[in-house]
């Protein structure tokens, strides 16, 4: 999939926007004592979210997939053993 199709499917809710927005604020002031804006810790959440989130993506769905097999492999286990 393309990363531009990946990226329009990643978005946030107004909440979640600002709340990441403090996290990032908070992040600069107490590890680097540097003050950041609303527009400065936006940018930074935009560059997260467009270069970082499309491959966090895809490891969550590679993971999903992963557990979803299994899952159904124990099943087709437990439905042979059901077998007479």
């Amino acid at each position: 999939m393309a990363r531009n199709s990946i990226k329009s499917q990643i978005s946030l809710t107004d909440e979640e926007r600002d709340l990441f927005i403090k996290d990032i604020q908070y992040y600069f002031q107490t590890e680097r004592d540097e003050n950041l804006g609303d527009l400065g810790a936006g940018f930074i959440l935009d560059f997260f979210l467009e270069k970082i989130a499309p491959t966090l993506y895809n490891h969550a769905l590679d993971d999903a997939k992963h557990w979803l097999t299994s899952r159904l492999e124990e099943l087709d286990y437990a439905y042979d053993e059901l077998k007479k």
